[in-house]
């Protein structure tokens, strides 16, 4: 098969996350919590060739468009992606992603002593930093595994 070939077919309706660091495949699945189990169609290429990149991982979820939180989060372990939707087999929409100041309700603290933790009403609030996720309660700062702390509270 030559560079020029698709090596997935193209989607009907849904998203493609492209430009996404070489072995963080599975981590975005984990942001978008696809395990499998409720029958979603998905392709994954890690390490796939990429000018820009050098390797890259693609992900495509068929018949689901991202929320703005999803986006969010997928954006702290995946700053250089590009959103595709597709509609009939066209892109419709593309965007990069864009890191936002902060993200709530959406991942765990890792501080078991934080308030977020503590079964209060409370949810989990991050200061995203260039290197990780600090949360406003307790100044725990997460940077590696993020998607190790996806739930929120």
């Amino acid at each position: 098969m030559s560079e020029q070939e698709l090596r997935v077919s193209k989607i009907e309706n849904g998203t493609v996350i492209d430009h996404i660091a070489g072995g963080q495949a599975l981590n975005v699945l984990a942001i978008l919590d696809i395990d499998g189990s409720r029958g979603e169609v998905v392709s994954v290429g890690i390490n796939v060739p990429s000018d820009r990149l050098g390797r890259k991982d693609v992900v495509k979820v068929e018949d689901r468009e991202l929320s703005q939180s999803e986006v969010d989060v997928l954006s702290l372990i995946a700053p250089a992606a590009t959103i595709n939707i597709i509609r009939d087999y066209e892109v419709t929409e593309k965007h990069r992603v864009e890191r936002p100041g902060a993200v709530t309700g959406v991942l765990n603290c890792a501080n078991p002593n934080c308030i977020t933790n503590e079964n209060e009403p409370v949810a989990s609030s991050f200061a995203v930093l260039d290197d990780g996720v600090r949360c406003i309660y307790c100044d725990t700062i997460i940077r590696d595994n993020i998607a190790q702390h996806i739930g929120g509270t």
